[in-house]
This record gives C-alpha cells, sequence and structure tokens, in this order.
C-alpha cells in the first residue's frame, strides 16, 4: 500500500513552489493564503522537514524542497495526460504560445485566422508578455522569443528583421517617396526597448546615413512601450523606426508609407519548444503553420530573412 500524503496538501506545494509564491499558489488553488500555509506546513510536519524559507512575500525553496518538486511536478504532469486520455478530454486540441505583446498584436493576429480555417478543432491561447516566461510552470507548449541568437545552438530560427523608417500616409507626400526633411514639424518617434543589453536600432544611426537638413534639430518623443509608439505613429503623431514585421501589415493596407533612407539590422525571432511540445499534435501542427506562415513572410519580403541582420 502506498504511503501518501493529503493530495491538498501536495497541490498547494507544487503551485507555491512553481510560482515562488503563496500568494500566487492561493490565487491560482482558489484559496487562501493562510490556507495553502497551513496546507504547506501540514507538509513539512508530515516528512519532518522545512521545504520553504520565507522571507516577507517571497518564499525560496530549501534544499529538501528543491530535492522534492521536480518529481512531484513531473508526477503532476503524468497524472494531468492520464486522466485527459481517460476522461477523452481532448488536451491534445489546445495550444498554449508565448510571445511579446507587439508581435502577437503585429504578426500573429492578422494571420491567425488562417490557421483557425485550416484547423478549426484546435484552440490557441496566447501568452503575450515581455517577461521571459518559464514554459513548463506556465504550461506554455511554445514560445517566439527575440534577440540575438548563438548558431551553434542550432534555433529554430523563425523571422529575421530589419529597421526601416516609416510614417502616416496622412502625414506624407503623396506624389512622391517621402523624405525625413518632410516632417521637420513633427517630433521622431520612439520606444524604449525592455532589454537594455541589445544594440537597438536608433535615429541617430539612421540619420546619420541619410541626406537631411543638418541645421534641424530634430526631437524625439519617447514612448515606455513598442506598441504604443505604433499606434502613435499610425495616428499620425511623427516619424518612427521600426522592425520591418511590425509595420508590414499597415505598409501593404496603406496606413504607413516609406521614407527614403537605410535599412538597419535587426534581430532574430526563434521558436522555442515547450517540455509538452513533443506529445500534442496540436503544438506540432501550430509549429509547421508558423514556419509556413514565416516562410511565406520572408519569400515577400526578402530583406527580413537578411544573414547580416542575424
Amino acid at each position: 500500500m502506498r504511503k501518501l500524503p493529503p493530495l491538498n496538501s501536495l497541490r498547494a506545494f507544487e503551485a507555491a513552489a512553481r510560482h515562488g509564491s503563496f500568494t500566487a499558489a492561493a490565487k491560482e488553488l482558489f484559496v487562501t493564503v493562510t490556507a495553502v500555509s497551513h496546507q504547506i506546513r501540514q507538509l513539512e510536519d508530515l516528512v519532518d522537514k522545512k521545504l520553504f524559507e520565507r522571507s516577507g512575500r517571497a518564499v525560496l525553496l530549501t534544499d529538501a524542497g528543491a530535492a522534492f518538486y521536480p518529481r512531484l511536478r513531473d508526477g503532476f504532469d503524468q497524472l494531468a495526460e492520464a486522466f485527459a486520455e481517460v476522461s477523452g478530454e481532448k488536451e491534445a486540441d489546445v495550444v498554449s504560445v508565448s510571445m511579446t505583446k507587439v508581435f502577437a498584436e503585429r504578426w500573429l493576429m492578422p494571420r491567425l485566422d488562417r490557421f483557425h480555417s485550416a484547423f478549426p478543432n484546435v484552440t490557441v491561447n496566447v501568452h503575450a508578455s515581455e517577461k521571459v516566461v518559464d514554459l513548463r510552470a506556465e504550461g506554455v507548449d511554445l514560445a517566439i522569443r527575440y534577440g540575438p541568437i548563438d548558431l551553434a545552438s542550432k534555433p529554430t530560427i523563425l523571422l529575421r528583421d530589419v529597421y526601416v523608417a516609416v510614417a502616416a500616409a496622412s502625414i506624407s507626400n503623396a506624389d512622391r517617396q517621402s523624405v525625413i526633411d518632410d516632417y521637420s514639424k513633427r517630433p521622431l518617434l520612439a520606444y524604449k526597448w525592455k532589454n537594455p543589453a541589445f544594440l537597438c536600432p536608433t535615429w541617430s544611426t539612421w540619420l546619420a546615413e541619410t541626406p537631411h537638413d543638418v541645421d534641424r534639430d530634430f526631437k524625439i518623443s519617447w514612448f515606455s512601450e513598442e506598441t504604443l509608439a505604433l499606434h502613435a505613429a499610425e495616428r499620425g503623431l511623427g516619424p518612427l523606426l521600426s522592425s520591418n514585421i511590425l509595420v508590414d501589415e499597415k505598409l501593404r493596407d496603406g496606413t504607413f508609407c516609406g521614407i527614403e533612407g537605410p535599412i538597419l539590422p535587426g534581430y532574430t525571432y526563434r521558436l522555442i519548444e515547450g517540455p509538452s511540445f513533443g506529445k500534442k499534435k496540436s503544438a506540432v501542427r501550430f509549429a509547421e503553420w508558423l514556419k509556413d506562415e514565416a516562410a511565406a513572410f520572408a519569400r515577400r519580403v526578402p530583406y527580413s530573412v537578411d544573414d547580416s541582420a542575424a
């Protein structure tokens, strides 16, 4: 006969360890923080070991807790898979994907209906965040991550981007391609990159490579979020230096016009597989669809795959 502790205590411990927070665990389990604390204390009494170090609101696993957590987590994963199979619940028909908010809004959303048309029985859950999420902890099957890459790690490259200057058609020259001096009465729009380690393309680099009125004092209007800068540009507040991947749809529908000037190298969007990826046909289908969509984009916009941008 197996000797097992109460299931509620195990669930409380697993959720708290995964989130690193009793509060987050309580929210997930729909109980109070006091209840979570009580269940974990009960488990600690049963094993006669301390499983967490508590420091204010933060909680850290002890050595005993760190040794226990991975085995319990894997056990819960297997239980969930077994239940889904036995109950007939089609967990395999759900795929969860993580990416940045702006990529989800500007690149994935305009295409997602095509996936639903091709695979109407597959539900796509989109986790949009600027933070790098723990794929196992968040139950994410696939992640699309942006930045420099290490080719030695053999990443699955989805897209490479470049940076181009654009402005709303409503404030651009309709008779010829616009130049930056056409926007002399408007500020240049820019946004703060979330990762300061990235050498982000800048207006100063772009201006150094294009003819312009050198006596003009360019002013920059800064936005804390990339998506806000894109919305500001759409509404004609000024020109924006942006990833071609993120402005492609608006260039094609005439909302944006390109501004004459250099094309600056960007970074790479790569596809990351979560721990559950190989077990779910829906995740494999979605990954293949993403690759097909990215390849179609690259064929239509050749400089998006310029190797110099890697």
